[in-house]
């Protein structure tokens, strides 16, 4: 079982804290996280491209010349798709490119997600970040305090509204309740910070 220092705001030690090594202890499965942000990625396009078919094309009613007697091939509509302004032929059109994923196979990946981040050193846990007002400023200088820069996840309770006001406009840091946690953002970071509740929150859900 591993073990990481939780911390206060100030950047000092609180103490140790024992991580299940179901969650935070396992050997990565890429395949299983591969699978899962592509599928996360995937859920979020638009889907809202659109070309036009020859019979959707404005205009071509009428035959362009007639059939024979003239020693050209023959045409039906100068909307076909070989024609200037004619119709797209297996052009996009409007779907979803969502795709279902198994919720063991969910689990795995953010499972395995935590595991790499504890392997990397890049997983803090701080006891809690106690603002009484919304705060960017105090936000700033906790995560200086924490030695943290770059691209940096947080992860709060659901309830703790301060502290996703104080952190939603730092450039590079994203902030998420934990009910909302997934695999894209517990790898789309340079550092992973939990706070104590929402890392007792999450060893519970994917144990």
């Amino acid at each position: 079982m591993a073990s990481i220092e939780m911390k206060d705001m100030g950047g000092k030690k609180v103490k140790s804290v024992d991580l299940s090594a179901e969650v935070f202890g396992i050997e990565p499965n890429v395949a299983a996280m591969h699978e899962v942000v592509r599928a996360q990625r995937a859920s979020w396009r638009q889907g809202t491209s659109n070309t036009l078919t020859r019979g959707q094309v404005r205009g071509g009613g009428r035959k362009p010349f007639r059939q024979k007697g003239t020693g050209r091939a023959h045409q039906g509509t100068i909307r076909a798709p070989h024609y200037t302004g004619g119709g797209t032929v297996f052009g996009p059109h409007p779907r979803s490119y969502a795709f279902k994923v198994p919720n063991k196979v969910i689990k795995l990946a953010m499972r395995s997600a935590l595991s790499g981040k504890v392997a990397d050193e890049q997983l803090f846990v701080v006891e809690k970040f106690d603002f009484e007002k919304p705060s960017t400023k105090q936000a700033a200088a906790a995560l200086s305090a924490l030695g943290i820069e770059g691209r940096t996840t947080v992860v709060v309770a659901d309830d703790d509204v301060n502290t996703y006001l104080s952190f939603r406009n730092i450039p590079q840091v994203e902030c998420i309740p934990v009910a909302e946690s997934n695999t894209y953002d517990f790898v789309n970071n340079k550092a992973l910070v939990f706070t104590a509740a929402a890392l007792e929150r999450i060893e519970e859900v994917l144990k």
